[in-house]
This record gives structure tokens, sequence and C-alpha cells, in this order.
């Protein structure tokens, strides 16, 4: 029986073996926690009939785990250093597709055709490198893909961010984003102590499950995002004075405007953090004839 990677021990041999430093630019930082791992997994709720797709797989730590509990795995992996050790870290596991691509870049949804047809249950888990979280993150919402949600490990600041409610200081236009096409949850904080390198912060891991149907039903899903975005511009102002600010030619349709959020039912001195998502729905659909003639 091979010895697990996550160990200090293992992870230590294997990035000497290969003499790997670490990229700073990559943001890379590697697991080093068995348990913390398992308990990753456990939260994707995979059985072996489900597929997993991992980003980022770094010298295989989580894709190891990924391997041992669902069917399939299909790892991106953007640093060709590492393809060489995942070959090798990864040689017990057959049923393990490592693809060398920034997922940002690449056609995941003609890589799930490919690699992935013929699964009902295929999952998102991955250590998210955080300087490119949001990205990654929105790109695999966004593209609609058939899958049942995301388990992702991220910096707590950012998973804070994502499963905030309306009013508090977290809440912006990330929350309504990621909700908007998810009920999102953070289900374990994890500490810095468990990586290697250690990073500056506390990661989160947080589980978005994806709706059937969005959040809120919109006119045009990209003018709504648009209309969220531009109320938290500024998030100590009024969402009238964000909206005019912000929208196209907002100032001189600011009397529009107006009506647009009376119609709606919103009071134009509320600041963005505390409207709901189904607030924000009925506004963006309210002022879409202002900014669509």
């Amino acid at each position: 029986m091979h010895k697990d990677i996550a160990t200090p021990v293992r992870t230590k041999e294997i990035l000497d073996k290969y003499g790997f430093s670490f990229k700073k630019s990559l943001g890379q930082n590697f697991l080093i926690d068995t348990n913390i791992l398992n308990r990753i997994v456990d939260h994707a709720e995979l059985t072996e009939n489900s597929a997993a797709i991992e980003v980022g797989p770094g010298i295989g730590a989580l894709t190891e785990q990924l391997a041992k509990r669902s069917k399939k795995v299909m790892a991106f992996e953007i640093d060709q250093r590492l393809l060489p050790i995942l070959a090798d870290t990864l040689s017990p596991y057959p049923n393990v597709k490592v693809i060398h691509q920034d997922v940002l870049k690449a056609d995941v949804e003609s890589y799930i055709k490919e690699e992935l047809a013929g699964f009902e249950d295929i999952m998102v888990v991955a250590n998210l490198p955080y300087y490119v979280t949001t990205p990654i993150l929105m790109k695999l919402l966004e593209e609609k893909l058939p899958i049942r949600g995301i388990v992702g490990m991220l910096q707590k600041e950012v998973a804070d961010r994502i499963a905030a409610k309306p009013g508090t200081k977290e809440y912006g236009s990330l929350s309504i984003a990621v909700q908007y096409y998810t009920t999102a949850e953070t289900v374990m904080i994890v500490p810095k102590t468990v990586f290697i390198p250690q990073p500056n912060v506390d990661s989160a891991v947080i589980r978005l499950i994806v709706r059937d149907e969005p959040a809120v039903k919109v006119i045009d899903e990209s003018f709504f995002f648009q209309v969220t975005r531009a109320s938290f511009a500024q998030r100590r102002k009024t969402i009238l004075n964000n909206l005019t600010s912000q929208l196209p030619d907002g100032k001189q349709k600011k009397a529009q405007i107006i009506t647009a959020l009376n119609q709606a039912g919103i009071e134009e001195s509320r600041r963005g953090e505390t409207l709901s998502i189904e607030e924000f729905g009925r506004l963006s659909d309210t002022l879409y004839p202002i900014f669509h003639t």
C-alpha cells in the first residue's frame, strides 16, 4: 500500500525528488493533511458513479482522495513542471485524466463531453489558486456546465463574501452573482498551518449546489449583473447615487431611475447591501426598458 501524498514527509520527498520550487505567480500552496482532504471530499458527497473535476491538482494530494472515491477524475493543471510529478504520484489511479491547460481558457464543456460522457453526477472539487478564485468560479457557473456543484477551498475572506446574506458588510455583487446560480454555504475553516508553503491567511471550504433554476427570473441576465455591480460601486452611497453615477447616461436618466425604484418598491435612500437578490431582480427588470430602448 503506498503512502498518501498529503503527508509532510511524502510531500517533501516528492518535491525533493523533482527539485520542485513553488511559483508565487501560480498561487501554489499544497495541502499536507490527509484528514482535511478527506473532509473536503466528504462535503462533495461523491458515489462510485460520480465524476470529479479538479482545478490545479498540484502534486496530486486531493486528486488521490478523489480517485479513491469516485469513478473518474478530470484535473486541469496549468504548470507543466507538475505533469511528470502527477504522472508518477497518480500512477496507481488509472481513473484520473490530467489535462495540461489553464482552466480559464479551456473549453470545459467539450472536455466534459469527451472525458465524462454518460456521467449523471459531476462535482467540481478543488483547492483553488487564490489569485484567480473568483474568475474560475464565475466561469464554471456562467457556462452552465452539467455539474451538480462545486466544493472549493479558497481564501476565507472570499468564502465569507460568497456565502454572505443581505445587510452584512461581506454581502456584495460577488455574493449575488454566485447565489444567483447556486445555494452557497461555508462548510469548514482550514488553518494556514496545513499547507506548504503556508499562505498568509486562513482558508475556508465552500459548497455551492447548482440551482435547477436561477434564484430569480430576470429579463436580461447580463443587465441584472450590471445593475448589482453598479449598486455596490461605492458602498457608502445610496442605491440611487450609485445607479445614476454607474449606469450609462445615468445622470440624465435620474428621474426615470427614481420612477423605476418606486415601481420596484425600493426606497432610493437604501444602500445596495440591504437589497435581497429578489429585490435586485425586480429592480433590474424595471430599469431594463430605460436602458434598452
